[in-house]
């Protein structure tokens, strides 16, 4: 009885909220400067509209009554920031759109046909139908980064931080209201045993919604009828109280208060989720980590490592000295290993070599040149490659994390702006003494030095046919090799790799060399698949002119040395006017990638690039090519067999069986690469929605069947 009472005061507690509205009707328009730049409520506590961010203007909902501007919705968060000349309009045929100096039109919500549009005084914007009583659209059903009094966080929905306090864009956390009951926050790659914090609270779902109250009591629901779990207690009641709950940008949840009779009492903190304040994990980025200093979060680099960019911590750190071979480093290079004690990793171990002392760690990882790091457990040593992500140093991990580190010995090891003033003067020292060298011994090279080229060349071929474990050779730049010599290597040209508009290219085994190397975890390849997406985006719509790459394959794909990849080989790219959306060209690609418009003569566009990523998305998840032969033949060609398995309900033949996958993720990008890969070219999503749904930031609808593209390919 006493929770029906409690319930029942909560609900007549959320509807007390003034439903008052502001009515928007047809043909209204809005400028980011000026008089008329929001639509306010009819108390004024909320408006709608521009607001400044950084770089430019952002449009949503900010609390407009109180005098620190707090803004708690924002629309098209990955299409900001918005130019002074930008018009944002209620448009003749019901859509919210914004229109840009040259002519460009986003739509701001994906509704159509809506005849009113209202800012509430609850803070919900609405859109109605053309009776002005059905919902269409309600900011109340799709949060952004904040949770406002009378919202709920419906089961699978989510929050986005911010990536600052004056920038609305997408950042590195989510809190995800998950359809087994359980609230999750997570860093930006969301895959097993990467959250930071839960309710613990899985188990009680599917219905499960995070309610806030008007007295500050933050609470999860079930069935719209049952107390699951109150985050908050009973919460905070107050007179005159504005709460909301937000998710900030280090990743922690937090319940804001604002007294609206006293405005110097504004946005105290009632609650958060953690006192840690280092507590989010990728806060810092890859390859460093977070500290407090004075109350106040600092982000430091592993060391050896510097800030990519200081004004954007999350980018993480990047070496401040590096080497062409860690094998073969030059005179004035040191390689050590440095410590970080107290550390956690989110760890990606490629081997465990047998080194039960901290110095035999240190020295596994500095005679492997695939190791950058190591981390020292006490029991055993566990190599890593970069980057190091999720980095955490607390007191409460015992591990140490051993860092390969690339110094120069020059000046030994003085401070960095002496060292590198000493570096140049010895360089130029030495620049000297060579060009004085030269100039004295000129007249001699030039009597020689055909006799000893020549005998320099034929003792190089000689040697390398003898010996194929040959390196790099003195003065005398790559490795250089003979016909025989490459005749041997690649078994007489026997497996061809794949060729381009500039030839072919061979297999070959060069012993001493790791083709030994295991095959990237599911986190790297996941990671390599959203690289990849978000190179093909950048060709697509960030260049000054759309490319169409026209040749996207995984042998075209290189991986740096962080694993991240990158896409090479334009012999084949098509570029596009500024006005230009498609293009007729003879058939171009690699068969098995090419997209079916080629094969119909029609003209093509950049979905042909999206039909290929599909292709290579199913090679990264199943480590394997898009036609084998070798396997029975309901498995040979990759995509019907995926589509099979997925339709079937077994995606986990996709994988090896051994293999730590989230069987959710895992069907998350097979519905992406089914999309991808849909004969009708409409049909394909744009490369930004795919970024989008390898993300995690927008839904995936089920896709219809390929198959009547297969059987005319």
């Amino acid at each position: 009885m006493a929770s029906f009472i409690a319930f029942v005061t909560i609900i007549s507690l959320a509807s007390s909220v003034a439903n008052a509205q502001s009515n928007v009707t047809r043909g209204s328009s809005l400028k980011p400067t000026g008089d008329n730049t929001s639509w306010l409520s009819p108390s004024g506590l909320y408006a709608f509209g521009f607001y400044p961010q950084s770089q430019g203007y952002a449009v949503g909902i900010y609390i407009a009554g109180i005098p620190e501007r707090t803004v708690v919705w924002t629309a098209t968060r990955d299409k900001l920031p918005f130019t002074r000349n930008a018009t944002l309009s209620f448009t003749s045929d019901g859509r919210l759109a914004v229109e840009q100096t040259q002519g460009q039109e986003i739509n701001l919500i994906d509704t159509s046909g809506a005849y009113l549009a209202s800012m509430q005084d609850s803070g919900n914007f609405v859109l109605y139908d053309t009776n002005g009583t059905r919902v269409l659209w309600q900011s109340f059903d799709n949060p952004t980064e904040t949770l406002l009094v009378g919202q709920r966080l419906l089961p699978d929905k989510k929050l986005f931080s911010s990536v600052s306090e004056t920038d609305q864009s997408i950042g590195v956390f989510q809190l995800i209201m998950q359809t087994d009951g359980n609230l999750v926050l997570y860093p930006d790659m969301v895959f097993l045993g990467s959250a930071y914090w839960a309710t613990g609270t899985n188990g009680d779902g599917p219905n499960v919604t995070l309610n806030l109250d008007s007295n500050g009591f933050l609470y999860l629901l079930q069935n719209s009828t049952f107390f699951i779990r109150n985050l908050t207690q009973e919460g905070y009641p107050e007179k005159d109280a504005l709460y909301l709950m937000k998710l900030d940008v280090d990743g922690i949840l937090r319940l804001y208060y604002h007294d609206l009779s006293n405005m110097s009492r504004n946005r105290a903190v009632k609650w958060a989720s953690t006192s840690n304040k280092c507590e989010g994990k990728g806060l810092c980025g890859p390859n460093g980590y977070c500290v407090v200093d004075n109350d106040a979060t600092r982000c430091r680099c592993i060391p050896g490592f510097e800030a990519i960019d200081v004004g954007r911590q999350s980018l993480g750190c990047r070496r401040t000295y590096t080497v062409e071979s860690c094998k073969i480093p030059d005179a004035e290079t040191a390689i050590r290993m440095a410590e970080l004690n107290n550390v956690a990793l989110n760890e990606a171990t490629y081997a465990i070599p047998k080194a039960p002392t901290q110095d035999e760690c240190s020295s596994a990882c500095l005679n492997d040149c695939n190791c950058e790091a190591a981390l020292f457990t006490g029991q055993e040593c566990r190599l890593q490659r970069l980057p190091l992500r999720y980095i955490q140093v607390t007191d409460s991990q015992p591990n140490v994390a051993l860092i390969k580190v690339y110094t120069s010995t020059v000046n030994n090891g003085s401070n960095p702006t002496n060292q590198s003033i000493h570096i140049k003067k010895v360089r130029e020292k030495k620049i000297m003494v060579i060009g004085v060298s030269i100039i004295s011994f000129a007249v001699l090279v030039l009597i020689i030095s055909g006799v000893i080229m020549y005998k320099t060349r034929v003792w190089a071929y000689r040697k390398i046919s003898e010996n194929l474990n040959v390196q790099l050779f003195q003065d005398m730049g790559p490795r250089a090799f003979s016909y025989e010599a490459l005749e041997k290597i690649t078994d007489g040209f026997k497996e061809e790799v794949g060729r381009g508009s500039f030839g072919i290219v061979y297999k070959d085994i060069l012993y001493g060399s790791n083709n030994s190397k295991p095959k990237p975890c599911w986190m790297e390849r996941m990671r390599m698949a959203i690289d990849i997406a978000h190179g093909i985006l950048y060709l697509h719509e960030e260049c000054e002119n759309s490319i169409i790459h026209c040749d996207i394959k995984p042998q075209n794909i290189l991986m740096d040395e962080y694993g991240h990849a990158k896409i090479s080989d334009f012999g084949l790219a098509k570029l596009l006017e500024h006005d230009q959306t498609k293009t007729s060209t003879l058939i171009r690609g690699t068969r098995g990638y090419v997209a079916p418009e080629w094969h119909k003569m029609l003209p093509i566009t950049v979905k042909v690039d999206v039909y290929s990523f599909g292709i290579v998305l199913f090679n990264i998840l199943c480590c394997r090519r898009n036609v084998d032969n070798s396997l029975p033949d309901g498995e040979a060609i990759i995509e019907e067999w995926v589509y099979e398995c997925y339709e079937a309900g077994e995606l986990l033949k996709l994988i090896d069986y051994d293999e730590d996958v989230e069987i959710k993720r895992l069907e998350q990008m097979v519905k992406i690469g089914l999309w991808c890969i849909q004969e009708e070219p409409s049909l394909r999503p744009s490369m930004k929605r795919v970024v989008l749904m390898l993300e995690g930031t927008v839904k995936i609808p089920v896709p219809p069947n390929p198959a009547s593209f297969l059987s005319v390919v």
